[in-house]
């Protein structure tokens, strides 16, 4: 079974897009996933109101969500280490220490568009994030597929 993490800057908008997208997208497969956080801002607060409308929005279902920060032990426990922009990687590599196996990578690098997606909590700009984040999963799901055989 593959393991997934997502991450962004506090768990509470682009991470758990991610994640439930990603969950919802690879029903019935291998791939276990969850989303957290690189700093402490806002753990223990849901999803962030118009994050949760997004996914209503798209049929996409998502649970009871509290934010949590991610902790060295997740670097063994994961398979994949996704995070949502370059901004992630710094604060990340100050919890993990080092990637010796190369498992940290932004999520639209699995794209023919590589880059970052914007944190939609300065933006606002939900829709844009959503259909970034979908087309991230997509792709990152075509490679885990791609193992599997």
């Amino acid at each position: 079974m593959k393991k997934v993490l997502f991450l962004c800057h506090g768990n509470i908008c682009r991470s758990p897009i991610a994640e439930y997208v990603f969950k919802n997208i690879s029903k019935g497969r291998e791939i276990y996933c969850e989303s957290k956080a690189v700093s402490s801002e806002e753990l223990g607060n849901p999803i962030y109101p118009p994050a949760a409308a997004v996914l209503r929005a798209h049929g996409v279902p998502f649970g009871n969500h509290r934010a949590r920060k991610t902790e060295k032990s997740d670097y063994d426990a994961f398979d994949y280490i996704i995070v949502m922009e370059s901004y992630n990687i710094p604060r990340l590599m100050r919890i993990i220490g080092e990637d010796p196996k190369g498992k940290v990578r932004r999520l639209l690098d699995f794209t023919n568009k590589p880059g970052d997606i914007e944190d939609p909590w300065y933006s606002g700009n939900f829709e844009k994030v959503y259909s970034q984040i979908e087309e991230g999963c997509s792709a990152l799901l075509k490679v885990l597929d791609g193992e599997n055989k």
